[in-house]
């Protein structure tokens, strides 16, 4: 299994579609193998999925996340653990135990931390974020 986590400075970075890099476990027998930080290369939002594609990822721990990259990490059998927060390694250690708290459906409201709007009540296509924010 592997298990890639949003990343910066040992805690899970909480916007996914602006994740410089991703802390990526390897798992065998229940247990941390191995792991490495991997850059995203300045890929950011709709390309990240691609991404973690590419680093053959099972599973995806972060904080915030929009619809859209939901969907596509829906797509290519990435499952989700979003809304988590705090250090990278222990929500690891945590998701291993079968402990880690997460929030089905986590989004994320960049938007309004930004002073933008908030898609949550339409269609943002014509927005930066290209819809769904992320």
């Amino acid at each position: 299994m592997r298990i890639a986590v949003t990343y910066e400075n040992g805690e899970i970075f909480q916007h996914f579609g602006h994740t410089q890099y991703f802390k990526v476990y390897d798992v065998a027998e229940g247990r941390v193998a191995s792991s490495e930080v991997v850059s995203t290369g300045g890929r950011g939002h709709g390309a990240l999925a691609a991404v973690l594609a590419g680093l053959q990822a099972d599973v995806l721990i972060c904080g915030g996340i929009g619809g859209g990259a939901q969907m596509a990490l829906a797509t290519i059998g990435v499952q989700l653990r979003a809304g988590v927060t705090g250090s990278a390694d222990k929500a690891v250690a945590a998701y291993l135990a079968g402990t880690l708290t997460y929030a089905e459906g986590a989004t994320c409201g960049h938007h309004n931390d930004h002073g933008g709007h908030d898609c949550a009540d339409h269609d943002c296509s014509d927005h930066h974020c290209g819809g769904g924010c992320h």
